[in-house]
């Protein structure tokens, strides 16, 4: 059991079960990017894909470019259904592939926020890879080219994911007991 703040949490996801996944997904996205004819960039959404990212990278085998932007949504434990730019990308997209590295995909407000801001940067393909989606609340018709893991719709800190920006840096996935 972990306590941040005012709030509990229980043990959810092990790492291991974790880096089981990553390596899943690595697999499916070396496959897709084993023959691009450009340099993919890789864009971190911080600061929640920091570790999921860093896990990630680590596994991929293509040249790519690095970069970040910095979102949030969330105040609390619930989203706020806004998405704020905190900082702007870190680069230009233009004419460039782009895949998108979140921590975490629930109502799919903040990939659909960063789908329209690289179409407007002119990016030429955005491909999403999201370490866990919560698929009964997820609404948006942008498609998830890459999923680690699904989970229920549940608080989760740990990873990378945060309650109030502490839990990040746990290395197991722990659920807010209810």
């Amino acid at each position: 059991m972990v306590t941040l703040y005012d709030k509990t949490f229980l043990p959810f996801i092990s790492n291991k079960d974790i880096l089981a996944a990553i390596d899943k997904v690595s697999k499916e996205v070396n496959e897709t990017y084993k023959d691009a004819k450009d340099t993919p960039i890789v864009l971190i959404v911080m600061n929640g894909a920091l570790m999921f990212a860093a896990e990630l990278l680590k596994r991929l085998n293509f040249n790519m470019e690095v970069m970040s932007v910095k979102l949030s949504s969330y105040q609390g434990t619930n989203t706020s259904g806004t998405v704020k730019e905190i900082s702007p990308i870190t680069g230009d997209v233009a004419g460039r592939s782009v895949l998108v590295i979140e921590d975490i995909v629930d109502s799919g407000g903040t990939v659909e926020h960063l789908e329209e801001m690289l179409q407007k940067k002119g990016a030429s393909d955005v491909k999403i890879c999201t370490l866990l989606l919560k698929p009964e609340v997820y609404n948006r018709d942008i498609p998830l080219d890459f999923v680690g893991m699904e989970i229920p719709n549940r608080f989760i800190v740990g990873f990378g994911l945060d309650y109030n920006e502490l839990g990040r840096n746990l290395k197991d996935i722990y659920v807010l007991n209810r």
